[in-house]
C-alpha cells in the first residue's frame, strides 16, 4: 500500500514542503484546491513538480463547480507535462471552495456528466458542448501518458459514478476498516455493472492521521480535519440511516453544528465537541505502534493507496512536524516490508 500526504499550499513554501514529503519517502503530495483559504492549486502543483523528481503530485480535490472541465483538463495535462508524469487530477464535487463563492457543493448527477467531459479531454478526444466541437488540441504535441481522474468520494451514488468514470477512487469515508470495505464493496460493483473489470480501477483512501508519543495530543491535532471529513457523509440529501453508528451519530450533530467560519480548525467548537472515541474510530491518532496496526487494517480490505492528512489548521509547528517525521521514519518502513 502506498502512503501519500496531504499539504497545505503556503505561499513561497509549498515547493519546499513538497521536496521535503519526498525526501521523507512518501509516495504522492495532495494539494488542497480552496481558492479563498489557499493560493491557486494548480500554480501550487507546478511549483511542487519542478522542486521534485520522483513523488506523485495531484489535486486533493479541485471540483466540478468552480472552474470550466476544459480549464481543469487543460490543467491537469500541463501538470502532467511540467512533472514528466506523475500528475493526478483528483476531484470532487465541492466543499470550502465553493462554499466561500456562495454554492453548492455539485449534484451527483450533473458531476457525472462532468467526470464524463473530463476523462474525454484527457483522453484527446471531442466533447459536445451545446453542438461545438472542443478538444484539447495542444494534447498531440504533450507526448504524455494520459492524466489519471482520481474521484473523492464518500456516498454510495459519488462512488459508483467514479467507478462508471474515473481510474481512481479515494473514499473519504474514515478509516474504519468494515466501512471502508462497504466503499470499496460499492465501487466494484458499480464497476461490474457496466462492464468495467473492477480490478482496472485503483482504490485508495484520504484518512485523517496523526503520529505523536503522546495520543491525546494526537486526537487533538485531528480533529478539525476528522471533523471536516465526517461532515462530508452528512452533505444534504445524504441518508444517515445507512452509516454505522458512531459516524451516523457525528454526521447528524456534524450537519447542524459545522461551522464553515473554522473550517478544518482543530480548535473548532464543533470539533472540541466530537468525543475521544469518535476521533479513534474514524481516523488514526497516536504512536505508531498504534497507527502501524490501523494502516495495516485498510491494507488487508483492499485499499492500494493512503492519502494521510497529518494534522488539523491551527495546531502547533512542533506536533504537525512530529507528526509528518514519525509517520515517515517510523511507520513507512514497517508498511513497505
Amino acid at each position: 500500500m502506498d502512503v501519500g500526504i496531504t499539504i497545505a499550499p503556503i505561499p513561497g513554501r509549498t515547493a519546499a514542503l513538497a521536496r521535503m514529503a519526498e525526501e521523507l519517502g512518501f509516495a504522492s503530495v495532495r494539494v488542497p484546491d480552496s481558492q479563498n483559504l489557499a493560493p491557486e492549486v494548480w500554480g501550487q502543483l507546478m511549483l511542487a513538480a519542478h522542486a521534485t523528481t520522483k513523488i506523485e503530485i495531484g489535486s486533493g480535490v479541485t471540483n466540478s463547480i468552480t472552474r470550466d472541465v476544459a480549464v481543469t483538463a487543460s490543467a491537469a495535462l500541463a501538470l502532467q507535462v511540467e512533472s514528466q508524469g506523475r500528475a493526478v487530477c483528483g476531484i470532487g464535487r465541492g466543499d470550502s471552495a465553493v462554499q466561500r463563492i456562495g454554492k453548492h457543493e455539485d449534484r451527483v448527477a450533473s458531476f457525472e456528466r462532468y467526470l464524463e467531459m473530463l476523462q474525454r479531454y484527457l483522453g484527446g478526444e471531442s466533447v459536445d458542448r451545446d453542438g461545438f466541437s472542443s478538444r484539447l488540441e495542444w494534447l498531440r504535441a504533450a507526448k504524455v501518458a494520459k492524466v489519471p481522474l482520481e474521484v473523492t468520494a464518500t456516498g454510495p451514488r459519488v462512488i459508483a459514478a467514479g467507478a462508471r468514470q474515473a481510474d481512481r477512487i479515494a473514499l473519504a469515508v474514515g478509516a474504519d476498516p468494515d466501512h471502508v470495505r462497504w466503499g470499496l464493496d460499492t465501487a466494484r460493483a458499480a464497476a461490474q455493472a457496466v462492464g468495467r473489470d473492477p480490478a482496472s480501477l485503483r482504490y485508495g483512501a484520504y484518512v485523517n492521521c496523526v503520529v505523536h508519543p503522546d495520543r491525546a495530543v494526537a486526537r487533538d491535532a485531528m480533529r478539525g480535519t476528522a471533523a471536516t471529513f465526517a461532515r462530508f457523509s452528512a452533505f444534504a440529501g445524504s441518508n444517515l440511516t445507512r452509516l454505522p453508528g458512531p459516524l451516523q451519530r457525528a454526521a447528524s450533530f456534524l450537519r447542524t453544528h459545522y461551522d464553515m467560519r473554522e473550517h478544518t480548525m482543530a480548535t473548532a467548537q464543533h470539533a472540541r465537541a466530537l468525543e475521544d472515541e469518535f476521533i479513534d474510530w474514524f481516523g488514526i491518532a497516536g504512536p505508531p505502534e498504534v497507527v502501524v496496526p490501523r494502516l495495516q487494517a485498510l491494507a488487508r480490505v483492499g485499499v492500494d493507496f493512503v492519502h494521510a492528512v497529518p494534522g488539523s489548521g491551527g495546531v502547533a509547528r512542533d506536533v504537525a512536524l512530529t507528526s509528518i517525521q514519525l509517520l515517515a521514519q517510523e511507520v513507512l518502513p514497517v508498511l513497505r516490508t
